[in-house]
This record gives structure tokens, sequence and C-alpha cells, in this order.
């Protein structure tokens, strides 16, 4: 009845009673699209503010007035400096994945944020406790409480890690029959470029395919992604810094043609998979050389992984992908320049469409654009690995 009778309270335009601070637009998006069933039950109004669309229709709703304000910080920080938003009167502020909001460069505008909001009561969620996420909790949460829970990240049971050492000339086809079956993958890769003709490349061999990555705009991302959810596709390529926050229950899937360099990077897409207690599996494709640094990643995430030497013929992937019906395929998947390669590491001849240009070489097979080896080599960075931690003062 409290929350019923706050609903009815007179809402102050560009002023807010409660914000939720997110670190990409999907995730804001998706935390929008929750909280507002449940708060117009309540009598409360919500709105989501970020960057990459005109802000004319998130000034109409200050204007308005509104209850609960979902955002990322950098379009939050341009409206309070033109004096559209002020927090002032903001009760309850929550920041969720602070940990990436560290990763992203976003930590001094998070600090700005939480000082404009005063004595409000301060939540705050983190799968890992680095450095700067500490320092936030020392600064705006003294003698909080603290709360552990079991996490995508932390409840592993149900979820297969796997790594597939795989020949450079090899590694196309076996991605291909891998996404072949008729359960839903989300592939990740490095950089915008490979996202980009990766999924060209699979839609092209029959498997359908669509893109999340930062040069989309919005309305595209949000696109790509419903397709994905609906069952438009099964297969989504994603950079990391698109599909963060991306929650999807029956991926079956998460494959990495590009493996991470960091244990956290790492942790973060395999929660992409065997959501709602459902089975999953994660896919690491490397070459041999790359098997020392892969074990060492592993082990710094504390996950056990199956190694297994895979070729395009390998029972292995019959057994994940199950069966398929033939379809065309290509001579060779474009990988895009997925280790930024130059002209030393692709080939100057063929007539694959994959090669030429920044990407290495001018035709080729399309492995790092062009027939040369490619470079398999990130080494994995980060000290030790902590434990999730959910704070509230």
């Amino acid at each position: 009845m409290k929350l019923v009778a706050a609903g009815s309270v007179p809402r102050k335009p560009g002023k807010p009673r409660a914000l939720i601070l997110a670190p990409t637009r999907e995730l804001a998006d998706q935390i929008d699209r929750t909280v507002n069933g449940i708060a117009r039950a309540v009598g409360f109004y919500t709105t989501c503010i970020y960057g990459g669309v005109p802000q004319r229709k998130q000034e109409n709703a200050m204007s308005r007035g509104v209850d609960i304000v979902v955002a990322t910080p950098g379009r939050l920080e341009d409206l309070i400096s033109q004096r559209i938003v002020d927090l002032s009167e903001v009760e309850t502020l929550v920041v969720d994945e602070a940990d990436h909001m560290c990763d992203l460069g976003f930590i001094e505008g998070v600090r700005r944020i939480m000082r404009a909001t005063g004595d409000s009561q301060k939540l705050l969620f983190s799968a890992t406790l680095d450095r700067e996420v500490d320092a936030l909790v020392k600064e705006f949460l003294p003698d909080p409480y603290v709360y552990e829970v079991p996490n995508e990240e932390n409840d592993t049971a149900n979820i297969t890690h796997r790594v597939m050492t795989v020949d450079p000339e090899d590694r196309s086809q076996v991605l291909l029959r891998l996404v072949q079956g008729h359960g839903k993958s989300i592939i990740f890769t490095r950089t915008k470029m490979t996202a980009e003709r990766l999924s060209e490349s699979l839609t092209a061999a029959g498997v359908p395919a669509a893109r999340l990555h930062g040069d989309l705009n919005q309305n595209q991302r949000n696109r790509n992604l419903e397709r994905f959810i609906k069952g438009g596709c099964r297969v989504l390529v994603a950079t990391d810094v698109a599909a963060r926050g991306i929650h999807v229950d029956d991926v079956a899937f998460v494959i990495q043609v590009d493996p991470p360099e960091e244990y956290k990077t790492y942790l973060h897409r395999s929660g992409r998979t065997g959501r709602a207690n459902a089975e999953g599996t994660v896919i690491t494709l490397i070459p041999r050389s790359r098997r020392r640094r892969m074990e060492d990643l592993l082990r710094r995430a504390e996950r056990d992984g199956i190694f297994s030497e895979v070729r395009p013929a390998s029972e292995l992937l019959v057994e994940l992908a199950g069966p398929i019906a033939p379809i065309p395929a290509p001579e060779s998947l474009d990988f895009g320049d997925s280790r930024g390669g130059s002209s030393r590491e692709g080939g100057r001849g063929g007539s694959g469409r994959s090669g030429g240009g920044r990407s290495g070489g001018s035709g080729g097979r399309g492995n790092y654009g062009g027939q040369g080896k490619g470079r398999w080599s990130d080494k994995p960075k980060g000290e030790g690995r902590p434990r999730a931690k959910k704070y509230a003062n």
C-alpha cells in the first residue's frame, strides 16, 4: 500500500525519484522494459536515456515528469549539463554492472552522477570486485550491507566449456558446421569489421545471421537483436561491448572465434548461454600454439575446459550441432580484420571476396584476409579472480 501511495505523488519535471545506471544501450533498454511493466502497475512512470538516438523524445519525457530513469552515463550527463535532468531529488540510485562501467572508462562519469544524487540510497551490482569498484564502494557506500549470490558467471554446473584446436585453413568450415544445427548461437569477435563480414558470409552460406556492433545505429541494433530473440535468425555475431547485457534464454552455443585477452571477458561471454537452468556450451577456437595460454586463461577464470583437436569432418561437430540438411557453402568464411592483419599475413593471389584492403592481401581464402596463417596470440591479462559482489547502503 505504501508503494501504491507513492505512485500517486505528483511528478516534477526533470526530477526523477529513482535512477538506474547501465553501461550499454542494450542493457538500459532491457532494464527499462522490465521495470516499466512493474512500475505502471503501481502508478510509476519510467523513461530510458541513452546516446545514439535523437534526444528530443527523452527531453519530452523529462519535461512531463517521470519517477524512474534508466540511463547510460554519457547521455545522462549531457542532459544534466543542458539542465534537462536534475538529480537532486533522487531517492534511490542503482549502479548496474559497475565493473563493466570501469572497463569502458565510465568511472569518472559514474562518480559525478553518484555525487549529484546526494544522500540517496545507493545500490551497486558488480560481477567482480576490482580496485576501481572497491573505490566506489568506499567513497559512496560507507558501512554497506554486502550480498553475495550465485550468478550466471559463478553457477556453471549446466555449462560445458570446450576448446577446439583447429588448423587456420579449417577454421571457417569448423565454425560453419557448428552453427548449422537448429540451436541458437552467439559468435564473439574482437572487431566490428569481423562481425560485419562474418555475418554476411554465414548468411551467404545458408545460415541466417545478424550482427551486433557499435557502428550500427540504435534502431538497427534493436531490430537485429529482436530478430535473433524471436527466431528470425539463429546466429548473432557480436562484439563484446555491443553484446554486454544481452539476456536470451535459449542460446545453445557461445562461440569465440577471437579468444579473449582477459578471463573476465571470457566469463562475461560465457554468461550468454546456460541461462534459466538450461544447458549451454562455450566453444573457443584456437590454434595449437595457443593451448598453453588458453589453459592459463581457464585457470584464472576457474573453469575446466575440454580440449579437442578438430577437423571439418570430426564426429564431435556432428555430436554437438546435430544432423543437418546439406546446404551450399562458400569456399571460406570471411573473418575480416580480426587481427588487424597486413598484406604480410594475407596473400596476393586468389579471387576470394574476403581478402584485400586493410584486412591483408588482395584475395585468397578469407582466413584473416588471405591464405596467410594469421596470428592467434592473445595473452590473458589480469590478476587473480575476485568474487561476485552486490552492495547496498
